[in-house]
């Protein structure tokens, strides 16, 4: 078992042992305590900044929508589970989300927390954020959801650590400038995805047309492709964006072309119409396919004909993928240094 795998198994089981401790007693300051049968969203609309509304463990038929900062949003792991109502709910029901967290561009919601629940089977995304400022998911799981698993726009300074994205009908976690108009790349303003386990998806984790963002020390395998990293050909550019220590393996699901990609099978890591983004320190092995896509780390023209400039790969150990180093792009300054690899499209970067 090699470091990666080991460093994996401890974050799973930090995610599994955040659902064993239980809730806070319900004497605790500022407690909103919700049990089996009650309405999440009367807890939250019945909170103040500073409070915390405790999940007891159940599954609740609702959607909650979150527009409050400094909420603490917490179940009891995977035994508090939230799924589809079967009536009329709020915006956030009609959307087709489980956890909607939406700020506006003059009043972000700051400081609020979701943790240790369970979010299945929404039509469109588990977890949905927008304009938000220090959002922090951690220990959710979200799965079988119809679109996202988690997805934020318009947000900065974000963490995403130790969550579970599994079986989602796009990607296991999208992050992105915007979803409803063209836009030049968003600062990011030091977004951080780590520790999280990312399978089955169409994508595990796609950063689409944003800067400064750091994708570290995650699993992703399953998925028709592990990381997209994506821009085009508005200013800024997308990029700055770090993708390190992560473990990207066996991503050969495949996922059939759509109106903006090819169709997708056995991909890495993917940098496409993005510049000054640095990969490294990553075990890429067994990604295998036959997609333009395909392969361990690859470089691609954005749909659009945007090239990816003055990147750097390093440092990554590559074995089994269709190609260990694929630069399928025409973009300048591009660097592989202190690869461990065997193939690469053209030869001679290993």
């Amino acid at each position: 078992m090699n470091r990666k795998q080991i460093r994996y198994l401890g974050c799973t089981a930090l995610v599994v042992a955040s659902g064993l401790t239980g809730i806070p007693s319900a004497n605790a300051a500022n407690a909103h305590v919700v049990h089996p049968g009650e309405s999440i969203q009367k807890a939250v609309d019945a909170a103040k900044k500073g409070d915390t509304i405790l999940i007891e463990p159940g599954t609740y038929r609702e959607s909650v929508r979150i527009t409050k900062s400094g909420l603490t949003i917490r179940g009891s792991g995977k035994r508090t589970v939230l799924k589809p109502a079967t009536k009329a709910g709020n915006s956030c029901a009609t959307a087709g989300n489980g956890i909607c967290v939406e700020g506006t561009s003059a009043k972000p919601v700051t400081g609020t927390t979701v943790r240790s629940l369970v979010l299945s089977g929404y039509k469109k995304n588990g977890l949905w954020a927008t304009n938000t400022d220090g959002l922090t998911v951690r220990w959710v799981t979200a799965e079988k959801n119809g679109n996202w698993g988690f997805a934020e726009e318009r947000s900065v300074r974000s963490l995403f650590e130790g969550n579970a994205a599994r079986d989602n009908g796009e990607s296991g976690l999208f992050l992105s400038n915007t979803v409803s108009t063209e836009a030049g790349a968003k600062d990011a303003r030091g977004t951080l995805v780590r520790h999280n386990a990312l399978t089955g998806n169409r994508i595990g984790i796609t950063v689409r047309r944003l800067r400064n963002v750091t994708v570290e020390e995650n699993e992703l395998a399953g998925n028709c492709g592990g990381v997209f990293v994506v821009g085009d050909e508005n200013k800024p550019r997308a990029g700055n964006i770090a993708v390190r220590g992560n473990s990207v393996h066996e991503n050969n699901k495949y996922c059939a072309k759509t109106a903006r990609l090819p169709f997708v099978q056995g991909a890495g890591i993917v940098l496409t119409g993005v510049e000054k983004s640095v990969v490294e320190h990553n075990d890429i092995r067994d990604n295998v396919g036959k997609s333009p896509f395909s392969g361990g780390v690859v470089l691609y023209k954005s749909m659009v004909g945007a090239s990816s400039d003055h990147n750097v790969v390093r440092d990554n150990q590559l074995t089994g993928n269709s190609a260990d180093l694929a630069n399928r792009d025409t973009g300048k300054g591009n660097t592989f240094d202190h690869n461990t690899c065997r193939r690469s499209e053209p030869a001679g970067m290993c």
